[in-house]
């Protein structure tokens, strides 16, 4: 389930990307395992990601909000917005496991 987002939060989102172009595109394959990947990584670098998809992953069962509500579960990340064929999503950055202690 996607993590809820106030809604100046939003505004603040769409406010950043709305000039970018999408740097993920879903194609035929849909939401592989690989894009999935590089939806986490990009959201770990940048807290948010715009994703195009593409008409040919636009199936009968497969609309662009289900899509949209699938990446946002798989990355456990909010899905800000669906406009047509382009979504965003957001998410604070995961915190590493790995601590940094200073040295004496």
């Amino acid at each position: 389930m996607s993590k809820p987002i106030t809604t100046r939060m939003k505004q603040h989102v769409r406010h950043v990307l709305k000039d970018e172009n999408p740097t993920i595109w879903i194609g035929k394959d849909g939401l592989t395992a690989q894009l999935t990947a590089e939806v986490e990584k990009q959201l770990q670098k940048n807290k948010m990601v715009k994703i195009r998809i593409l008409p040919a992953a636009l199936t009968d069962p497969n609309t662009a909000q289900s899509i949209a509500m699938q990446a946002a579960e798989q990355t456990e990340s909010a899905l800000v917005e669906v406009r047509g064929h382009v979504f965003i999503l957001f998410r604070k950055r995961r915190q590493t496991t790995t601590a940094t202690s200073a040295s004496s």
